[in-house]
């Protein structure tokens, strides 16, 4: 029943094409640019063969050579009968090769913006991971001195530490002296103060012992006895 619809369109299809050919020269003309814009014979025939499975022309070939090859033998032992279901298989397989190549470019077109995009991606990715891999080389460059420093700052720490050691040193040196110093100067002042104690003592024994012999009456007779003789032996050196 479906042959015979195929069939009836196919009589449809003849019965109107003499009206094709009275139409107008406007449509004529938009068929006609039609028409030239379709691909030629030659790359229909290589799209056709890019479609097929396979990566060189031979394997290419060889599949369609392999399938022609079944389909004779299906239909000539009988295997596979032609009837009604193989045209809307046809039909079918038409249709999904045309719908096929409908969805091809702009899933294509698609396919190509996405892969586009992750490439831009992962191209500025790897930019920026190229960049700070520039920045850390370059930071460790400028860091490559680090050991010549830090042996020049460990020298410097170690001559400050020996210096300090030294000041400090000195300045227990300088407290002990001081120490020893004032306690010498008390020492020097406690003595010189029990030699002025000393002597004041010494005069004052020494003036009252004499306080006390003036008191005696022998000595203030021997002591006027001494004047009046010095003071005769004067006035007899002037008379003379």
């Amino acid at each position: 029943m479906s042959f015979r619809a195929v069939a009836q369109r196919a009589t449809q299809a003849a019965v109107a094409r003499p009206a094709l050919v009275a139409a107008p020269r406007l449509a004529t003309a938009s068929a006609v640019r039609f028409y030239s814009d379709k691909p030629s014979p030659e790359a229909k025939a290589s799209s056709l063969i890019e479609s097929l499975p396979g990566n060189s022309l031979v394997s290419k070939t060889g599949w369609v050579t392999l399938g022609t090859g079944l389909t004779a033998v299906a239909i000539s032992k009988e295997i596979y009968v032609a009837n009604e279901e193989t045209v809307i298989l046809a039909a079918s397989l038409i249709f999904a090769v045309i719908v096929g190549r409908a969805v091809t470019g702009p899933y294509k077109e698609w396919a190509d913006s996405q892969i586009e995009k992750i490439s831009n991606i992962l191209n500025g990715a790897r930019k920026t991971h190229t960049t700070a891999v520039q920045a850390r080389i370059d930071s460790v460059e400028q860091q490559k001195d680090v050991v010549d420093i830090t042996k020049a700052l460990y020298q410097v720490a170690k001559e400050t530490a020996q210096t300090e050691k030294e000041v400090f040193e000195l300045k227990q040196k300088t407290a002990i002296a001081s120490d020893v110093k004032a306690v010498l100067d008390s020492w020097v002042r406690y003595e010189a103060a029990e030699r002025e104690q000393e002597q004041r003592q010494l005069a004052e024994a020494v003036i009252q012992k004499v306080q006390d012999s003036l008191k005696d009456e022998k000595l203030q007779k021997q002591i006027l006895d001494n004047a009046v003789a010095e003071i005769e032996q004067l006035v007899k050196s002037k008379a003379l």
